[in-house]
């Protein structure tokens, strides 16, 4: 059978282990009809989703490679194919309801497609990957741990996120270096900020781009109101705030 070549440009790591395929796919809740895969190299994903009753579903590949071999073995996906680069798609142009997204995602990108999926937060409700697993921890981590970061904040602010299981190396052809591991991403519809989302996004970057610091040095080029000065927010390092604490931050910036 033909087969595809990993290229490691791309950061291909197939999934191998149909088990752990078919775990992913039953991780996908999809209250909603449409699904797209991201990445589905030779579809050990796509064959389950593709036994899934009613979805709407669509791939997006950008490795021509694996586009000719899932024509090849997969004729139902018909012109369900998007051969490009999920990060250059315009979501709101190919969708007008809301959509679920699943794939064994490219490491060399995830974070990119994390950062997209934020950006398309009102109409991607629920994300289902495979990531590194020191990405994955990273996301789902709570305030007061290492790991704990901007994609923590920014996610975690309208998603609900799921640490669901650990994969490891042996699942895959090439075999990663490093672990991996499948988080579920949901959209929290109580979720919402209570300041300026762009002011909100800049001060969470600001903040952990100088983590060892107080926010009180790291956030100097904001100006806050008076009262606020002395607050013992400021004392703190970012990675000791959840999301409420950084909006009351941004809450009480000058603008």
């Amino acid at each position: 059978m033909q087969q595809v070549t990993p290229k490691k440009a791309l950061g291909q790591h197939f999934l191998i282990d149909d088990g752990i395929a078919k775990q992913i796919v039953d991780s996908l809740q999809a209250p909603y009809p449409n699904v797209l895969e991201i990445g589905p190299g030779m579809g050990v994903l796509t064959r389950f989703l593709l036994q899934r009753p009613g979805i709407d579903f669509r791939v997006v590949e950008i490795d021509r490679e694996s586009v000719a071999y899932l024509q090849q073995h997969f004729p139902e996906l018909h012109d369900r194919i998007l051969a490009t680069d999920f990060l250059k798609l315009h979501l709101e142009e190919l969708y007008s309801q809301p959509l679920s997204i699943i794939g064994n995602f490219p490491y060399n990108i995830s974070s990119q497609i994390l950062f997209k999926i934020l950006e398309n937060k009102d109409l991607v409700l629920e994300t289902v990957g495979m990531f590194q697993k020191e990405v994955a921890k990273r996301v789902a981590s709570a305030p007061g741990k290492k790991m704990y970061g901007i994609l923590s904040v920014l996610l975690q602010a309208f998603f609900d996120i799921e640490y669901l299981f650990t994969v490891h190396e042996h699942s895959f052809n090439p075999p990663p270096k490093v672990k991996s591991a499948v988080i579920r991403i949901t959209r929290n519809p109580e979720k919402r900020l209570h300041c300026d989302e762009t002011l909100f996004k800049n001060v969470v970057k600001t903040a952990f781009n100088q983590r060892r610091k107080t926010l009180r040095n790291s956030l100097k080029s904001f100006e806050f109101t008076p009262e606020f000065k002395e607050n013992e927010l400021l004392s703190k390092r970012p990675e000791q705030l959840g999301v409420a604490e950084f909006e009351l931050i941004c809450e009480n910036i000058v603008r």
